[in-house]
């Protein structure tokens, strides 16, 4: 018995885990396979009718309008993405594959969600740049940011600073509380170097217990040196009780300023750390 291709066809589609969709010249939907209701929260007898339009996110509408004028003229995109808003408010970001029909008369597209290829994305981007434990920047961002900002301090002529912390006695903590314990308390000289600082500048972990702290744009240096009084000020503040006793470490403040101590990122990061050590034996010798 031969099969019936033309009474299985519908099936097939309501069977397809993406979702098909055909929308006519002024943009109506006409068709939209089961799948849809998964994706979107809509059943097809909501839809069908209605403009696509109405249910992309209003900061994609622009673009999603040219590539729609893209493939209307003949051209399919098959790597298009966009947001569209579910029916629960939620969002969805949304990979299409789309072509127009002019035998049928209409634009037929297959609709994939990749709402969780897209957090693994942006997860992947924030990791390459940031620090994994404390979420502040990390070395090569820093980099990066340091060597734009010497760019804008020579081309408007204005002066940086560049402030290089190194935590005190930290291998301590880890060696009588545990590595865990120590990685609570960077967290906590992460977040109150943070609250220290404009959001124009840069707090970054350079690794182990050193941290970096650039300031742009900066008035004077009494500006840096009271800066510099307010995070040893922070830091010094006690961690709280459900640290059970660790005592809050103190840190040694390294500064560098752009033109002064050095004109590139290499010198100024070398100026900085030198004066940190030096800073750190002269505490050692008093005590």
């Amino acid at each position: 018995m031969p099969v019936d291709l033309q009474a299985l066809y519908p099936k097939l589609i309501n069977l397809m885990l993406d979702t098909i969709f055909v929308v006519d010249r002024d943009n109506q939907i006409v068709f939209v396979s089961d799948a849809c209701e998964v994706l979107l929260g809509y059943g097809a007898d909501e839809l069908t009718g209605t403009s696509i339009t109405d249910y992309m996110h209003p900061d994609d509408l622009a673009i999603t309008r040219a590539s729609i004028i893209r493939v209307m003229n003949g051209q399919p995109h098959i790597d298009f993405r966009n947001r569209y808003i579910r029916k629960d408010g939620g969002i969805v970001h949304i990979l299409w594959a789309a072509f127009w029909s002019e035998d049928v008369g209409a634009r037929i597209g297959v609709a994939r969600d990749v709402t969780a290829l897209r957090q693994v994305e942006a997860e992947l981007r924030f990791l390459a740049h940031h620090d994994p434990l404390t979420a502040l920047t990390n070395r090569s961002l820093f980099n990066e940011r340091l060597d734009s900002a010497l760019r804008a301090a020579r081309r408007h002529k204005n002066t940086l600073a560049l402030l290089f912390l190194d935590i005190n006695d930290f291998k301590g903590i880890n060696d009588v509380h545990g590595h865990a314990a120590g990685d609570r308390v960077l967290c906590v000289i992460a977040r109150r170097l943070e609250a220290c600082v404009r959001e124009t500048d840069t707090v970054a972990r350079m690794g182990g217990d050193e941290f970096t702290v650039l300031l742009t744009d900066i008035q004077s240096e009494d500006t840096v040196l009271e800066k510099v009084e307010q995070i040893l000020a922070v830091m010094a503040a006690p961690l709280g009780a459900e640290f059970g006793g660790i005592k809050m470490p103190s840190c040694s403040i390294g500064v560098a300023y752009y033109p002064a101590d050095g004109e590139d990122a290499d010198t100024l990061l070398s100026h900085a750390d030198g004066d940190m050590y030096r800073i750190k034996r002269h505490r050692s010798a008093a005590n």
